[in-house]
């Protein structure tokens, strides 16, 4: 999960500069988020671990490295969380979640309701199994 800011600006860290990370599309708008040479290191192999609770924010950075082949994603199908919301606070405490925007991935997918599908599927990597087990006769 988490902010959208949050899942483009850890993107950055392993793209290129110019490198599309996501287009953000409200009322009729297009809003284009480039990687921008924050970037450290763009050339170690990555490889992230997904699966049905992988939303959001987690679903930018998934899709932004995986669309630009910058890292090799594995597991199972993510959430499908292709909306920004905000959420705004009612006088009785509870809030709303108001969706102002859909994001689209660099390949122009738009994943609400369907998620990302990993590179490679892995149904044998449990929550609490560590990465390397999770990866193990993959790297």
């Amino acid at each position: 999960g988490g902010f959208m800011p949050a899942g483009v600006d850890v993107a950055k860290l392993f793209l290129t500069p110019g490198t599309r990370v996501i287009s953000e599309v409200a009322a009729g708008r297009t809003t284009f988020y480039d990687a921008d040479g924050v970037g450290s290191n763009t050339a170690v192999p990555l490889y992230l671990l997904v699966d049905k609770r992988t939303a959001s924010a987690s679903e930018i950075l998934t899709a932004a490295l995986q669309d630009n082949k910058r890292a090799t994603v594995v597991g199972t199908r993510t959430f499908g969380k292709g909306r920004i919301q905000n959420v705004q606070a009612l006088e009785d405490g509870s809030g709303i979640a108001v969706t102002k925007a859909k994001y689209m991935t660099p390949d122009g997918r738009d994943i609400h309701g369907v998620g990302i599908t990993p590179n490679i599927e892995s149904k044998s990597c449990e929550p609490t199994d560590s990465a390397a087990t999770c990866l193990a006769g993959i790297i």
